[in-house]
């Protein structure tokens, strides 16, 4: 859709959303190629009436450039006149008066910092961290993958989830890279590098790691249903991880949703569900870990004002992508903020970690992948031997946050955190039992 007609319709949301009746538009909307049966039918599943002409709306705006057009005379012909000529005639945005400058801007001293930004020595689109050799000594750039010194035991049975079994788990890795035409996506250059790492690392840290690709959203849906099915009784933990582009939705409980190659979509919440205690028995008490890896909008994250030495700047950055599907984020939808009020024992072991916060883009440079990814990959070889899986991620936070892409735009990963223990992957030193028993 063009960004005029996107604008138009963020400008008219509470307007569409109070007085829009969806269920009659449903039919044009699908005969004129706007929406497929499946897509109203996600529709129709997200609520009440204001909650399904919420997420027309915003489904509406990832469509292509005659969708606003379409839906113009789906108005018209459903009889809902008023809206249409709304939408035909917007008001003028209003005037911004200029504010006055301030004499005098206090200096800002910043706090020390103890890190500093690896210096690659050579171009790249983003500056990522570099594992150091293991074989060499780590330089004071280095400090901060620095491992713990040996010895450092690790919490005892009762702070920590059993994960001596071997394989220790399942891990499904879903990588939608080429989406088809009709569903008005780009391609995702970039993400079979992604896919690989993953790979290699889940496997590397003991799990049986299966790789789907090009998935539609009902295949999508039968692999998640069959791994939930398993029977995981000999395995101490079940890893999900999904490549592709995202979307911002209604939610009870976790934010988001993944497309298929199809252009439809499916909830995190949804995914979510089928690995719960509740229904996947042979899972329960067990970790149930989702790394996500797609926008949770369209929103870019330009930043705030920071001391230099605290940002990676981007070299170049004409291969930065985003995994965008264009939303709206307005603070006015109610329904899309983070419910608090999460049902422990159905939720508990499970955690969910997605690349950037709900709302807005995940960058992925076509030639050296994701932001996100990269930095996992690193952060769980420097320091899956010695750290949580918690500290870990709040590690990713930190390094993605200090990435730069084209100058200007930035991104900040976040997780929910329903995990009762502490959670140590295993690592060749600790499956070949090289160093103590207190490692284990």
């Amino acid at each position: 859709m063009e960004e005029q007609h996107k604008k138009i319709l963020q400008q008219n949301r509470i307007n569409l959303v109070t007085d829009m009746d969806p269920s009659a538009l449903y039919e044009p909307l699908v005969e004129k190629g706007v929406f497929t049966k499946d897509m109203i039918e996600v529709i129709k599943s997200s609520g009440t009436r204001r909650d399904q002409a919420r997420q027309l709306v915003l489904d509406l705006e990832t469509r292509g450039n005659g969708a606003f057009q379409l839906f113009l005379e789906s108005l018209r012909e459903s009889g809902q006149l008023g809206l249409m000529e709304t939408l035909l005639n917007p008001a003028p945005p209003a005037r911004i008066q200029p504010v006055a400058p301030i004499a005098v801007r206090p200096v800002v001293q910043p706090l020390p910092i103890s890190f500093k930004p690896v210096d690659v020595g050579k171009q790249s689109n983003y500056i990522v961290p570099i594992c150091p050799n293991k074989s060499s000594s780590p330089t004071p750039d280095q400090e901060y993958f620095k491992p713990r010194p040996e010895g450092r035991t690790r919490r005892d049975s009762l702070q920590s989830y059993k994960m001596d079994s071997s394989p220790c788990g399942c891990c499904l890795i879903i990588n939608n890279t080429d989406f088809e035409p009709q569903s008005m996506l780009s391609n995702r250059k970039g993400s079979n590098i992604d896919s690989e790492k993953l790979e290699r690392r889940f496997s590397a840290l003991n799990f049986t790691v299966e790789v789907k690709t090009n998935l539609k959203h009902r295949q999508m849906k039968q692999e998640l249903s069959a791994l939930s099915k398993k029977d995981h009784s000999q395995y101490d933990c079940c890893v999900v991880i999904i490549l592709s582009h995202g979307t911002e939705v209604n939610h009870r409980r976790f934010p988001g949703a993944v497309y298929g190659t199809d252009g439809s979509y499916i909830t995190v919440q949804y995914i979510t569900e089928l690995f719960n205690g509740k229904d996947c028995p042979s899972l329960q008490g067990k970790p149930k870990l989702f790394f996500i890896q797609a926008c949770g909008g369209d929103e870019k994250d330009t930043g705030v004002e920071m001391s230099p030495e605290e940002t990676r700047p981007s070299v170049g950055g004409q291969d930065d992508q985003t995994d965008a599907i264009p939303t709206s984020s307005s603070s006015e939808s109610l329904t899309d903020v983070v419910d608090a009020k999460a049902t422990l024992p159905t939720l508990s072991d499970i955690l969910v970690s997605y690349s950037t916060l709900p709302g807005f883009v995940s960058w992925r440079d076509t030639q050296a992948g994701s932001w996100y990814v990269e930095t996992l990959d690193c952060i769980l070889e420097m320091n899956a031997a010695t750290d949580d899986l918690a500290a870990m991620l709040m590690m990713v936070n930190n390094e993605v946050s200090l990435l730069c892409a084209k100058g200007l735009f930035k991104q900040m990963p976040v997780s929910f955190n329903f995990l009762r223990k502490f959670l140590y992957f295993q690592t060749p030193c600790i499956a070949e039992d090289c160093s103590s028993s207190e490692h284990i």
